[in-house]
């Protein structure tokens, strides 16, 4: 009995989230903030709490975050990550100091302690790689020469994310400082070797992975995956980080190849991660926290738009394409809600996951529409303030110097 009511629950989720894909889809949306509602409705205080499909969904949220990150990884070669952080590392500071400081702020603002803050600076640092890629194809500016710019800003905080989540796994466990330098150093060496062996023998291992049989390479890829995110975990550094790490070190056909057959199954995972957090989110938790999430929204995606103009313009880019490669770097998504998740589970502050749920609706939301409007809209500001300074600025013609008329 028990598993008929753990197949149906889990149909059901399933089929929603289908339609509720579809719907999105429709209307040129991300999904994500759907996906979201929906935990919210099925989780405590919703409408209809879920109850024997919790073990499980808990379990795909958890390969949903490994299957998000290792497809990350896929999307590069080491070496392009290694060129891309020579290159542009100054535009990743600009970044972080701009879009994690006020996050760190606001935490402590709201007297949440600085565990949290740490969580809360990377929510509002990480921009959402699968919702900017998404909307950059809708737009067709996949071939804009702002495009490589944004994505060399994406690029940095992917690799930064090998670095802060093994803190952030630290830090919410409540490790002592040892126990954490120990962590990180394992995290930044693990990501060090991987690197090393990418870029020195990456078609080696690319070949040793390889199979013309797409089951098999499905089965190779993902076993390899999941094992490494596992070893990970128990050394105390994230099983996200594992699976990066995992898809760098894949190269050539076999990361095309894996890329498209773990495509809707990073999709579905996904999606089940995303209604899991909401699961854990109490509905009525969110109104109180929703004015400082708007607050935050506002301000970050600001400084997301002022990150995107800077890293053009050092890059040489017009000023239309300035202002479009702000606009395009404001939405946050599924990497914000991973780190939040890490906090929720640790049980570090009640109120941060709904602020986070909350935070990360609105700039979802928020995010494809600064996309499509940041640069008409400072175009037309900017003409604005050139008719008005006209007047001012062309000298009159006094009485005394007007021509006479014959």
């Amino acid at each position: 009995m028990h598993s008929a009511v753990l197949l149906i629950e889990f149909g059901s989720i399933i089929l929603g989230l289908g339609l509720l894909g579809r719907f999105a889809g429709r209307f040129r949306l991300s999904p994500i903030p759907l996906y979201l509602l929906a935990g919210l409705a099925f989780g405590e205080g919703g409408l209809l709490p879920l109850g024997a499909s919790e073990e499980f969904v808990a379990t795909g949220a958890e390969i949903g975050v490994i299957l998000l990150l290792l497809m990350l990884g896929l999307e590069y070669t080491a070496s392009d990550l290694v060129s891309n952080l020579k290159t542009h590392y100054p535009s990743g500071l600009v970044d972080c100091a701009l879009n994690a400081l006020p996050g760190a702020a606001v935490a402590l603002l709201l007297g949440w302690g600085p565990v949290a803050a740490v969580v809360l600076a990377g929510v509002t640092w990480i921009s959402s790689s699968g919702v900017i890629a998404k909307v950059l194809g809708d737009l067709g500016r996949v071939g804009n020469r702002e495009t490589p710019v944004i994505l060399s800003v994406l690029v940095l905080e992917d690799l930064a994310m090998a670095v802060y989540l093994p803190i952030v796994t630290a830090l919410v466990a409540g490790v002592g400082l040892l126990a954490g330098s120990v962590t990180l150093a394992i995290a930044l060496g693990a990501a060090g070797l991987v690197l090393f062996l990418a870029v020195r023998y990456g078609r080696v291992i690319s070949r040793f992975v390889s199979s013309d049989d797409p089951e098999k390479l499905l089965l190779v890829v993902l076993g390899l995956t999941i094992l490494v995110a596992g070893v990970a975990q128990q050394l105390q550094v994230s099983a996200a980080v594992g699976a990066f790490l995992v898809g760098i070190a894949l190269s050539g056909e076999v990361a095309e190849g894996a890329h498209t057959l773990l495509s809707p199954l990073r999709d579905l995972f996904a999606a089940v991660f995303f209604v899991f957090f909401g699961l854990h989110t109490d509905p009525s938790s969110i109104p109180p926290v929703l004015l400082p999430a708007l607050a935050l929204a506002v301000v970050t995606a600001l400084t997301k738009i002022a990150t995107g103009y800077w890293a053009a313009r050092r890059a040489g880019i017009s000023v239309k394409g300035r202002w479009r490669a702000g606009g395009a770097l404001v939405a946050r998504g599924e990497f914000s809600i991973v780190i939040a998740g890490l906090a929720v589970s640790a049980g570090i502050e009640p109120s941060l996951g709904p602020l986070a749920t909350a935070y990360v609706l609105i700039l979802v939301v928020l995010g494809p529409l600064t996309a499509r409007y940041t640069e008409p809209v400072a175009m037309w500001w900017s003409r604005r303030r050139e008719r008005r300074d006209l007047p001012e600025t062309t000298p009159r013609t006094t009485e005394a110097e007007a021509p006479v008329a014959d």
